[in-house]
């Protein structure tokens, strides 16, 4: 098969493309002729070494892929030979055929191709499990959804809209707030010429959001507590902010009663991703068949140009997610 290796931890140049033997599904999982993989933010972690693979997994880059079964693993129900799928992986996207444990794949829901159902299984997993599930998201609540044109932030926003929620998403330019606004949010905030904290509490009558999703930590943590409503809920899912630490008012904490939550996806176990998975499927898929929500696909790479697409992530240009095809 033809894969997406790092040569050595540091800039895009170190993707480097390579054949390596094909995968053989073990019990439980699927082989998927791979038409098109999502990149993420924990791609460029990865490549730059700071998010290594959990331990057995591939060192391939790529956490979520959309293609063909073309092999089953022991023991696997449900899936047969031809069934387009997207799915879930912890590692091994980045090629032209992939593993996956079969409780993590889905359908490719209703009209979608492969290449935009690459785009859903990452980040629609973070979103339904942070933002519905720890974060207790529901109809007539509001949330601030930090990174409103990043493929989380195009995700949750057209999630929490259709689910009944008032949202509010901070961007970088003016441009990308509107975009974010054309997916449902009521306001877009653009974080360089905005305080989101005024705004949200203007919007708000002074009250704030039930629930804040942030990707950056450090100085953004005190700022996210003080825009939460009493009863709100801080869910910390990145440290962009690249402070792994912030200081924390304890007061405020005990007298808003406020909750303060966070999770990784990757390390959680193939049951954890499961039972996302499901909830995902009873929950969700069906916006997804009727198109009430979609995935964003900013652009495509072949393959072969990782590089190329990872300095667009770099970039920060993008709105909604970058793909690889093969």
């Amino acid at each position: 098969m033809l894969c997406i290796e790092i040569s050595t931890p540091g800039g895009p140049e170190v993707l480097t493309p390579a054949e390596r033997p094909d995968p053989q599904p073990g019990a439980g999982e699927v082989l998927i002729a791979v038409a098109a993989a999502g990149v993420n933010r924990p791609d460029v972690l990865q490549r730059r070494g700071g998010y290594p693979p959990p331990p057995g997994v591939s060192d391939i880059p790529g956490l979520e892929v959309a293609g063909t079964v073309v092999a089953l693993g022991d023991g696997v129900a449900g899936w047969g030979l031809g069934d387009r799928v997207c799915a879930l992986v912890a590692g091994g996207g980045y090629a032209t055929i992939c593993v996956a444990p079969a409780p993590q794949c889905l359908p490719v829901p209703g009209s979608l191709d492969l290449v935009a159902a690459a785009a859903i299984p990452e980040t629609f997993f973070t979103v339904w499990t942070n933002v519905f599930e720890r974060g207790r998201l529901v109809a007539g609540e509001s949330a601030l959804f930090h990174g409103g044109t990043s493929g989380i932030g195009t995700t949750a926003i057209q999630l929490a809209v259709a689910r009944g929620a008032r949202v509010f998403a901070t961007a970088g330019t003016d441009d990308k707030c509107r975009a974010s606004e054309a997916l449902g949010a009521e306001r877009g905030i653009n974080y360089r010429t905005e305080d989101f904290v005024a705004v949200v509490k203007e919007r708000t009558g002074g009250r704030g959001v039930d629930l804040v999703l942030d990707h950056v930590g450090g100085e953004y943590f005190a700022r996210n507590l003080a825009a939460l409503a009493i009863d709100g809920r801080l869910v910390q899912i990145g440290l962009m902010g690249g402070a792994a630490s912030a200081p924390i008012d304890l007061g405020a904490v005990l007298r808003r009663r406020l909750t303060i939550t966070g999770s990784t996806l990757r390390p959680r176990s193939i049951p954890e991703k499961g039972a996302i998975a499901a909830a995902l499927r009873r929950e969700v898929w069906p916006l997804l068949d009727s198109g009430r929500v979609r995935p964003v696909v900013y652009r495509t790479f072949p393959l072969r140009e990782a590089a190329a697409a990872h300095r667009l992530m770099e970039s920060s240009e993008h709105i909604g997610k970058i793909v690889l095809t093969t």
